[in-house]
């Protein structure tokens, strides 16, 4: 473990001379990666050099305890070695975590799809709740939101809301997400005050960029026509909403929140880019092992993951058995209060299964 630690400070050296080089001070998307790489790799050196020191610290204990003769410092010695033997084991472990191979997509903007499910009109005003949910946790983590397809339902909320989430770990985060969200409380449209259950679907995917996935002219079908409203008015006078159609695959997107053609045709294109890099990289995650394949982060999207308790103000997580009864802090963006634990439960069954491996 030791030597790892070495030469992760030989490769912060490196880093640290490929951004210094005049070389490379013109080529602005190559300093933004390896100023990316730098701070990751700072991260796991701040428990990495945190492990050494303990190590050392606790081997040169052990040493003076073997070889010394001197009662005073073999006293001081074992109080020393006690200490840092109580602090080894978490911190080896925290060190190994931090270890484990990064998702290469946890760094790519996310694409979040929400679709009102079960539940009628308050199944729509639910999607619209958790909508905002997100958008308030990308205000507190400082992500970049930008609202890609939209379908208002008629009592308000969505019936589907498509957008993009951009920065700092978007997609690491968010993979988790993907799923049937359930709500359990008394709708606005219930008149005799009794408790229904609704349900919505989130599906998230990291947004593929042209080199991910080509997509082909004489692979679409392009369709253009006029934007509704809830109530299925038109709200444009031009034929600017746009629909294509992935004739391999027979995937459907359409998109007509812009007045421009053009820019809707382009948004679409990012979702459609999007679900086919999903798909594929679905298909490789297929050829994993079944135990890998039981992970939360890449769970089946139908399955209930959580569901929200509104008289109790509860939220609960089903892939992990986590309650917590912080429902309106959850709902204000509070969302990494569910995130963090399915962050860490992953990383500890991906590191089960690394030491099986071994």
């Amino acid at each position: 473990m030791l030597e790892i630690v070495d030469r992760l400070e030989h490769k912060l050296k490196t880093l640290d001379d490929q951004l210094q080089d005049p070389a490379n001070s013109s080529d602005i998307k190559k300093i933004i990666t390896l100023n990316r790489e730098r701070r990751q790799l700072e991260e796991l050196l701040a428990v990495a050099r945190r492990y050494r020191k303990i190590r050392t610290s606790l081997d040169d204990a052990r040493a003076i305890l073997r070889d010394s003769s001197d009662t005073e410092l073999i006293e001081m010695a074992r109080e020393e070695a006690a200490e840092y033997e109580s602090q080894i084991d978490a911190v080896e472990r925290e060190f190994k975590l931090k270890l484990l191979p990064r998702d290469p997509n946890d760094d790519k903007p996310s694409v979040v799809e929400i679709r009102a499910g079960t539940g009628g009109d308050e199944a729509g005003i639910f999607a619209g709740d958790i909508f905002r949910m997100y958008q308030r946790y990308a205000d507190r983590r400082g992500w970049k939101m930008e609202i890609l397809s939209s379908s208002e339902s008629a009592m308000g909320g969505f019936k589907e809301i498509i957008f993009s989430l951009a920065g700092e770990n978007a997609y690491g985060r968010m993979k988790y997400e993907s799923g049937v969200h359930r709500v359990q409380r008394v709708p606005a449209t219930e008149a005799q005050g009794r408790i229904h259950t609704s349900a919505i679907s989130v599906a998230v995917f990291p947004e593929a960029e042209d080199m991910d996935i080509e997509v082909k002219e004489n692979e679409i079908k392009v369709d253009v026509y006029r934007s509704s409203g809830p109530g299925g008015q038109s709200v444009n006078t031009t034929d600017s909403a746009v629909r294509i159609t992935h004739l391999p695959t027979g995937m459907v997107v359409t998109c007509q929140d812009e007045k421009s053609q053009l820019k809707n045709k382009q948004k679409a294109l990012r979702v459609l880019r999007s679900r086919l890099y999903d798909r594929m990289m679905a298909e490789q995650q297929a050829k994993i092992a079944a135990e890998r394949r039981s992970m939360v982060s890449t769970g089946d999207r139908s399955a209930k993951i959580r569901t929200y308790n509104f008289p109790q103000s509860r939220v609960t997580d089903h892939r992990i058995g986590l309650t917590i009864y912080q429902l309106n802090d959850i709902l204000n963006g509070g969302v990494d209060a569910l995130i963090d634990p399915l962050m860490q439960h992953d990383q500890q069954e991906r590191l089960k299964l690394e030491s099986q491996s071994v």
